[in-house]
């Protein structure tokens, strides 16, 4: 009787487990998952980024950084969209996220007219993950085919932020470590830190960068002076406008190209965590890669869009137990 016990527990160990890793390496997505319950769902978040991004570029990069806040905590799942309430604690007021996350009013706008063509069917997991998709075709960058199918969470994970997300004064070995902790490779990061390209950074962020190692690793020109001297008259070494931005790719901010890495070359990525990848003495793969996105535009694009695919294969596996499709992306469901 206590082998059969044991043998049950070992079995349905093997089975819980075996489970989280089918949806964390399979997860149940598809391309054609809206084909009949809302076939127009990919037009109607297109045709709202659309509006969103005309109306300010920089709306394209607040909903690439909402996803990928999302996706690196319990999977992409649409927690990093709920708000806190009395029995949940969620995830927009922790310390990495608080002040830097921006655009849930687009994403709730296209989640009520998806509710109006289509109740209770698109989550907002896969909201976000088209969104991001558009937002990243609407200035300038690749298009890529979206696998659909996420569920919402119903829980979020305040502690998972700052454990989980990659921090602006990481060291590359802790910046992969967390990459590699969401199955993506070190190919994967540095395109995926391509997405620098567009979006501010705001001077908490960059503070320690420019009073730090900037002129040493940068090729101070007339250009490199001017623009380091901006950027220390909007953050001030002593303190004070934390919240001040300057954008990440000082050349063209609002187009998604390869700039960003061209910027790295000349050791004047803004934050710590982009100029280690070509920077540091440990970065012998990163370096390389940098310098191939750097020369080849064709090859950055088309790794970013496998990169973002993998991005979104990031299951919650707990959603397909416990999972649903909100109504309001802010809310979980009553």
């Amino acid at each position: 009787m206590q082998i059969l016990s044991t043998n049950l527990i070992i079995l349905s160990f093997f089975t819980i487990c075996c489970m989280k890793f089918l949806h964390a390496d399979n997860p149940p997505l598809s391309l054609d998952y809206y084909k009949s319950s809302c076939p127009n769902a990919e037009a109607i978040v297109r045709k709202e980024m659309e509006c969103a991004v005309l109306s300010d570029l920089r709306n394209a990069a607040l909903i690439l950084r909402l996803h990928f806040h999302d996706c690196f905590v319990q999977g992409c799942d649409g927690s990093v969209l709920l708000d806190d309430t009395f029995t949940l604690q969620g995830e927009k007021n922790a310390p990495t996220n608080l002040n830097a996350l921006k655009g849930f009013e687009i994403i709730d706008r296209i989640k009520n007219k998806l509710e109006s063509e289509c109740p209770n069917t698109v989550s907002c997991a896969d909201v976000l993950t088209y969104a991001a998709r558009d937002a990243t075709v609407l200035v300038g960058g690749p298009y890529w085919d979206v696998p659909a199918g996420r569920k919402d969470s119903k829980t979020a994970s305040f502690s998972l932020v700052e454990s989980n997300i990659p921090g602006a004064n990481d060291g590359l070995l802790s910046i992969i470590a967390k990459f590699m902790y969401q199955s993506l490779s070190v190919t994967d990061m540095v395109a995926l830190s391509g997405a620098h390209t567009i979006g501010m950074a705001r001077c908490t962020n960059y503070r320690d960068r420019i009073y730090g190692d900037y002129q040493t690793t940068a090729t101070m020109g007339n250009i490199a002076e001017s623009h380091l001297k901006t950027l220390k008259a909007t953050c001030p070494a002593a303190g004070g406008g934390d919240n001040n931005e300057a954008a990440m790719d000082y050349v063209t901010p609002n187009l998604f190209d390869n700039s960003y890495y061209h910027i790295l070359l000349r050791g004047e990525g803004l934050l710590n965590s982009d100029q280690e990848l070509y920077s540091s003495i440990l970065g012998v793969e990163t370096r390389k890669l940098v310098k191939r996105y750097a020369e080849d535009v064709i090859a950055f694009f088309e790794q970013f869009s496998e990169s973002m695919v993998k991005l979104g294969n990031i299951t919650n596996p707990e959603t397909y137990v416990d999972g649903e499709v909100r109504k309001n992306c802010r809310f979980v469901n009553t």
